[in-house]
């Protein structure tokens, strides 16, 4: 995790809150614009953290998630099973380079930032610098990277990620994996449409019975 948001403040395109009504449609929009349209450059989701702390297991919960999904556009690593965290990322990193013939990596993680921008999905380029709050040296992570700010920073941080709400973590995970999803569709507003249709449908009829 990087516990300072202020890192992105000038380099984040796009925020949105967890818990707008087309957040994921959202996310999804922007994130076409920024992955490459060339298909020689394979596009993989590095989600980091740990499901030992609730506030630092945005990452995995997000691959999990999408793994899911079965995505077949993008390559997703970092999950609840095998989770990427501090202790392995050079070596996850290493592999995923060695898999993959020059990767577009996008980095995922989870950060701490002021109370007004709890629940905010940041979307920006350049990478994630997981441990640059707690003066831990690893590697940069991504050329684009999504950072969930899932609660307050400036005290006891390590105390204050242990007590974040494991509901707010998990939607702003839904709510990523939704966006992530949408962009690996070849029509996702057409689909996104029609999911809403039909649900719309169902309930009508329900209504009317």
């Amino acid at each position: 995790m990087n516990l300072k948001a202020g890192f992105f403040d000038r380099k984040a395109k796009t925020r949105i809150c967890y818990d707008d009504f087309h957040a994921a449609e959202n996310l999804a929009e922007e994130l076409r614009l920024k992955i490459p349209v060339s298909s020689e450059r394979p596009i993989v989701f590095v989600c980091i953290g740990t499901d030992r702390s609730t506030g630092d297991s945005l990452g995995p919960l997000v691959g999990s998630l999408l793994e899911e999904k079965n995505l077949q556009s993008f390559y997703v690593y970092g999950t609840l099973d095998e989770p990427i965290h501090a202790v392995n990322l050079k070596e996850k990193l290493t592999e995923i380079q060695n898999k993959h013939d020059n990767p577009f990596i996008i980095g995922i993680d989870a950060c701490l930032g002021r109370i007004k921008n709890v629940g905010v999905i940041q979307l920006g380029d350049g990478p994630v610098k997981p441990g640059a709050g707690v003066n831990k040296e690893l590697p940069a992570v991504g050329e684009l990277h999504i950072t969930g700010i899932v609660n307050v920073s400036g005290f006891m941080e390590f105390f204050v990620l242990q007590n974040t709400r494991l509901n707010l973590v998990m939607k702003m995970a839904k709510t990523i994996a939704g966006g992530i999803y949408q962009a690996s569709l070849p029509n996702p507003k057409d689909s996104w449409n029609e999911v809403n249709w039909e649900w719309e449908e169902e309930q009508t009829k329900a209504i009317g019975d």
